[in-house]
């Protein structure tokens, strides 16, 4: 694929790309906004260097995409409820993300894309890995991908949160979403199952659901899926979250990781 304003670098056959010659702080042409959405359809998720963004210029990216949703079980800033603060030092007893995961998968609509901004990194550690959902299920046999086509499972963040935050009385979101969705833009399919959120198969009885369900969360993790990405100060990430799963590795306490998220709505997953 050709690209006039922007400068693409793939950073491995299946998933990930590094961009140059754009500044996300300013206003976008029509051109750029068009040929970065074109770079994360093919390459699910994007990443860009030396971007020190604004809380304003944050969200004015992410709204290029889409309208922004608010998180189902974080707040965001006082002053700016659309954008949720990635925070972990120290004093952290668990940090966001240390489980391959989709965004939000338990919503009704879960979320087209995510963006996150990381002003402070350690030195060393805290890279996160991106998993391409398109590469899973292409990899599965033919009689794999028929059994799991027609499938649907229970996406469920209440045992998540009341974990985390016990004082907290609210009841969190659980929605039942196909085990394959196709892609509403690129057609293709892609596993939409997770560790961190599916509890299980509808169509399945307890038992081989759990089956099922530990054979895909060990298959998704497969390195030949994945692109692995380290941070550095005004680091910038752009996934698509409907066919990456990401991870958060946590191998740097007590050093100080930080930064903030725009979450982009999505679609019901079909």
């Amino acid at each position: 694929m050709g690209y006039e304003v922007l400068d693409v670098r793939p950073m491995t056959k299946r998933i990930g790309a590094e961009i140059f010659g754009v500044n996300l702080n300013e206003p976008l042409t029509n051109k750029a906004v068009s040929e970065l959405h074109d770079a994360l359809m093919a390459h699910q998720v994007i990443f860009f260097r030396d971007q020190p963004l604004t809380h304003e210029g944050h969200k004015r990216l992410g709204r290029y995409f889409g309208d922004l949703a608010t998180h189902s079980g974080v707040s965001g800033l006082p002053d700016h409820p659309e954008i949720v603060a990635i925070h972990a030092d120290a004093d952290s007893k668990f940090v966001a993300g240390e489980n391959w995961h989709s965004d939000l998968s338990e919503d009704a609509e879960p979320p087209m894309g995510s963006i996150l901004y990381m002003h402070t990194v350690p030195p060393a550690g805290g890279d996160t890995l991106w998993s391409s959902m398109y590469a899973a299920y292409d990899a599965l046999s033919p009689a794999m991908k028929a059994f799991v086509d027609p499938l649907t499972a229970v996406h469920d963040s209440n045992h998540i949160y009341r974990e985390l935050f016990p004082e907290v009385e609210k009841t969190y979101p659980r929605n039942v979403h196909p085990v394959v969705r196709t892609h509403p833009v690129t057609k293709r399919k892609c596993l939409f199952v997770s560790q961190s959120k599916t509890t299980r198969i509808n169509e399945l009885a307890k038992p081989e659901s759990k089956a099922l369900l530990d054979f895909l969360f060990e298959h998704v993790k497969d390195a030949n899926f994945q692109v692995r990405f380290r941070w550095q100060p005004h680091s910038v990430a752009f996934w698509d979250n409907r066919c990456t799963q990401h991870f958060a590795t946590w191998d740097y306490f007590p050093e100080t990781r930080s930064g903030y998220r725009v979450t982009i709505a999505g679609d019901k997953p079909y």
